[in-house]
Parts: C-alpha cells; sequence; structure tokens
C-alpha cells in the first residue's frame, strides 16, 4: 500500500491531492519522492532529524515538556503564480496600514482623515488597547511605521487565500523558515534539486537594510541594535539569531540609557550613540517613564528621544492599533481610501459585535461561528461554536452582550489541508501561512515562502504551537525563464535553536529587581503578544 493509498479527501481545500485525488501540478515532484520513499524510510528520515533537533538545542517546551521541534517533512509549495497574487496583496496591505497608521499619529491636531471622512468611528481608534497617545505627533524619518509584517492568510474551501489577521508590532517567526529550510534541504534534497525554489536567506540582509534607512537624518553609517526582552524570553532564539545574520549587537534595556535626548550603549570602550533600535519589547515595557513604571526591559526615556527625532524605533510604538481585530475589519476600506485600488487579498468575512445589527446576528448564530477577543493572540479566548458546549456558549452571550467592543466574529473557515506525517501514514492537517515583508521606505519585499503553521491534532483549526501545532517548510516556487541563484542547499544547520511556548503576561508580586527581570522576560509577550504567537 503506498502513502496516499487511503489519504482521505475533506470539505477543505487540500493544497498537495485535487478532487481526483491525483496531485496538484506543483506537487508532482514531492508526490513521487514520497511515493518512492515509502513509509518506512518517510519515518526513518522523520527520526532522524529529530535527533538531530535535540541534538543541536532545536526543542520547543509544550506544556513544561521539552520536546523536538515540531517541523513536519512534508513541505507545503505554493507555485509562481498564486505567489504573485500573494506578494502583490502583502504588499498592499502594507502601504495600506502605513497610511492608517500615520494618518493616526502623524496629524497636527484635529481629527484623522480616514475619521472626518465618515470611513473609521474615532472611538474605534480610542477604545484600542493598543493606542497610544504617546506616539501622537512622532514622525518617522523616512515616513516608515511597518518596518517589519506578518500578515497571517489562510486558503478556504474554494481555494481563495483571505487574511486572517495582521501583525504589524513585532511580529516573530522568520527563525523558523530560516532553520526550517536548511533542515528540509537536507532531508530532502532529491526533491529539492529537482524544482527551482526561491530562497529565503536573504531576509536579514533585507532586513538591515530597511534598519538603516530608517536612521535618523539620514545618517548613511548608522548604529543599529537589536533590544531583547532577555534569555529567559520565549524568542530569544530569533533575537540573537537575527543580530547575529545582520552583524548588529544584540542588546537589554540594562545596556542602553539616554542622556541628553539621545539613546547611548554602554561597551567596554566607552559609550556609544545609537541610531536605530529594533525592539522585541511589547510597548507596555519599552520605556518605563511612559508606560509601566515598574517595567525593566526598556529604557526610561526612550519616547522622548524618538520625538526629538534621535533614534527610531522598529517596528513603531503604537503600531498595535493596526493588529486590533476590529480595525482588521476596516483594512479593505482603508485599502480604497488611502490607495484608491481593490482589495488583492480579501478579508475573512467579520462580523463587528460593538454594531448593534451584527451583534444580533451573532447572539443568534453564536453556535455556528468563530468568536475572537479583538485583542487575543496566539488563539487564546477564542471560541469555535460547534465544538463549544452550551455552558460555554451562553457564558459567551453574556460576554458579548456586556463588552461588544471586545470581540469580533466569523464563519467557520475550513483552513487548507496538506499531507503531514501522523504515526506513520500521510493525513490531511489544516495550515495557515504568514508572509513576512520588510519596508524600507522605497520597497516593500514580501520573503517568499513564509511560515507555514500546521494543526496536527485531527480536525484541529487553531495552529498555534501553544494548542500543540507544528510547522512547515513552505517552497515557493521560481517562475519560468532564467535560473535564479540557487537556495543555499549547502549551507550548514549549525545554530542552537531553543524555542519555548510563551503566555499571556500575568503579573505576579515583585520581590525584587532580579527577579522581576527575569518573570517580565519569560511572561512578556515580547511583541504584544505577537512575539509569543508564533506557531
Amino acid at each position: 500500500m503506498t502513502l496516499f493509498a487511503a489519504y482521505p479527501q475533506g470539505r477543505a481545500w487540500d493544497e498537495m491531492i485535487d478532487r481526483g485525488g491525483l496531485p496538484r501540478s506543483q506537487y508532482e515532484v514531492i508526490h513521487d519522492t514520497l511515493s518512492r520513499l515509502g513509509p518506512d524510510e518517510l519515518a526513518r528520515r522523520a527520526d532522524q532529524l529529530a535527533r538531530t533537533y535535540v541534538d543541536q538545542g532545536v526543542t520547543f517546551d509544550y506544556a513544561g515538556e521539552e520536546r523536538a521541534f515540531p517541523l513536519d517533512l512534508v513541505p507545503r509549495i505554493i507555485p509562481a503564480d498564486e505567489w504573485d497574487v500573494i506578494d502583490r496583496g502583502v504588499q498592499q496591505r502594507v502601504r495600506a496600514l502605513e497610511a492608517f497608521l500615520d494618518d493616526v499619529y502623524a496629524r497636527d491636531g484635529g481629527l484623522p482623515r480616514v475619521v472626518s471622512d465618515g470611513i473609521l468611528p474615532l472611538e474605534v481608534i480610542l477604545s484600542s488597547s493598543h493606542f497610544h497617545r504617546a506616539a501622537v505627533g512622532i514622525r518617522p524619518h523616512n515616513g516608515v511605521r511597518v518596518h517589519v509584517s506578518g500578515i497571517d492568510l489562510v486558503r478556504d474551501e474554494q481555494g481563495t487565500f483571505r487574511v486572517l489577521e495582521d501583525n504589524v508590532r513585532v511580529p516573530s517567526g522568520v527563525s523558523y523558515v530560516i532553520s526550517n529550510r536548511r533542515a528540509l534541504t537536507n532531508t530532502f534534497p532529491e526533491a529539492f534539486s529537482a524544482l527551482k525554489i526561491r530562497g529565503v536567506h536573504d531576509y536579514p540582509r533585507h532586513l538591515l537594510r530597511a534598519l538603516r534607512a530608517a536612521a535618523p537624518g539620514g545618517n548613511p553609517n548608522p548604529t543599529v541594535v537589536v533590544l531583547t526582552p532577555g534569555v529567559y524570553n520565549s524568542a530569544y532564539f530569533e533575537h540573537s539569531l537575527l543580530a547575529r545574520m545582520m552583524g548588529v549587537e544584540l542588546v537589554e534595556g540594562r545596556d542602553l540609557i539616554c542622556t541628553g535626548g539621545t539613546v547611548r550603549m554602554r561597551t567596554t570602550r566607552g559609550d556609544r550613540r545609537v541610531d536605530v533600535i529594533y525592539r522585541r519589547v511589547d510597548d507596555d515595557f519599552l520605556d518605563p517613564v511612559q508606560f509601566r513604571p515598574d517595567s525593566v526591559l526598556g529604557v526610561p526615556g526612550l519616547i522622548n528621544a524618538i520625538r526629538a527625532g534621535r533614534v527610531t524605533v522598529a517596528n513603531a510604538v503604537g503600531n498595535g492599533v493596526a493588529d486590533d481585530k476590529l480595525v482588521y475589519s476596516y483594512v479593505p476600506d482603508f485599502i480604497g481610501y488611502y490607495l484608491d485600488e481593490e482589495p488583492i487579498l480579501p478579508n475573512v468575512d467579520t462580523f463587528r459585535c460593538v454594531e448593534p445589527d451584527h451583534l444580533a446576528h451573532v447572539l443568534a448564530h453564536v453556535d455556528e461561528m468563530v468568536v475572537k477577543p479583538v485583542d487575543g493572540s496566539g488563539g487564546k479566548g477564542l471560541v469555535i461554536g460547534p465544538e463549544a458546549d452550551g455552558a460555554t456558549l451562553d457564558a459567551l452571550r453574556e460576554r458579548l452582550v456586556e463588552d461588544p467592543r471586545g470581540w469580533i466574529a466569523q464563519p467557520v473557515v475550513q483552513l487548507s489541508t496538506v499531507p503531514t506525517l501522523i504515526e506513520g501514514a500521510l493525513k490531511p492537517r489544516h495550515v495557515d501561512l504568514r508572509p513576512f515583508a520588510v519596508n524600507d521606505g522605497e520597497t516593500v519585499t514580501v520573503l517568499p515562502g513564509g511560515l507555514t503553521r500546521v494543526a496536527l491534532p485531527e480536525g484541529e483549526l487553531v495552529v498555534n504551537s501553544s494548542q500543540g501545532g507544528g510547522s512547515k517548510d513552505t517552497w515557493v516556487l521560481a517562475p519560468a525563464g532564467p535560473a535564479e541563484p540557487a537556495e543555499d542547499a549547502e549551507r550548514p544547520a549549525t545554530e542552537i535553536i531553543v524555542m519555548t511556548a510563551p503566555d499571556e503576561f500575568s503579573p505576579d508580586p515583585i520581590r525584587s529587581v532580579k527577579e522581576q527581570q527575569k518573570q517580565q522576560q519569560q511572561a512578556a509577550p515580547a511583541a504584544s503578544g505577537k512575539e509569543g504567537r508564533t506557531c
């Protein structure tokens, strides 16, 4: 019996197998490779990869247990024409969000244009927990606030890619993309060499270019640093990897000091001025003068230095208002309003519970919908109506009535599936996709591939690692024509990777600064929850 002999067809769009049971064209090579290998050889390669990951420290902390990082061997493959739609759609989305954030924060008094022209109610902005008045009036050097973005996509039952949510605070996960690629090139060299797959290792170069371009005053040789909460943070590996690959310093808040309106870094050769900070610390912890006074992760006076135009922080403070899931529902309107274009990538249909008629519909059909908190992350707090019991739905209805601004609702989308190795057999499992984009002020560059997250339990629609999910390498095929530079398949996977599943921040009594620092590093959702919801 072959690996695909008993592969089931469900309601969801399967990325590899069409409704007739045949492999889609982009998957023919990998389908043939998997079929020739058979279950025994595939299991051997999976075990070998898991052992290699454990030996190198590529592990994942799930529910307190250290496990091999859950990378599935079967890649997700996206043909060139489909990727072109994603690429253009993500670029368009980023440009619209940039325009919205500029409208919200860079105005000189008065209302944002999007409000005065009746596109978005002012209360939606002011009531967002991630709108920060401290950032109003700040104008970045080159106008860029969204230096890095991760736009989460899903594919519905008809095969249409839709935007599930926007992540423009400090989205994480690109380290998984780089590490997964290194692993799969060694695991499936025969399939990889037979396909023209676009590379992903240029990402740090694009990121560094964007950060340097953001330096105040157009400094041609700026000092760039990566600001991390510290070694106890769940995404610390990513922080250190990107700093190392960009060739810049990795610093903690205690390494920086604001003096005379500038930010300086303590070094063994004395203080050195810092021009650009790629921060991986949440807004609330970034400056204890403006936000949480008990934070030991940030830099006192940082907001004043930003306002004075003497340092740039990427991504910009206050970007989280654009991540609010209620604001998300208006982004297609932003695309028409700011860009005068039709959306290339549609949203998932969304009901705004803050609107009475929408709320009435949701209350009547809550057992058929997915209901989400507007500032939730990592799959936490959402309720999938068809899977919930009566008591859960009754409690949810009460919460919707008490706080309609805090919720949106969407129909249940059967996310597309990709064959996944489960207990020695290939079975369909639901996936999403997070393409990463870098904006240098002139060009929005979308990393060809992004992070495919997979829900490993059968029928599960929540792909987050905190819910037992894993990831896949994402292969974007190059278009026909002259060959692109080959992916660096020989690059050894020598990085030491330690990844853990973060929790949402819940402060405990603090007994000492040292204890507080460790607790905040571990618990702070190091980018307003987006840092920790990568997988």
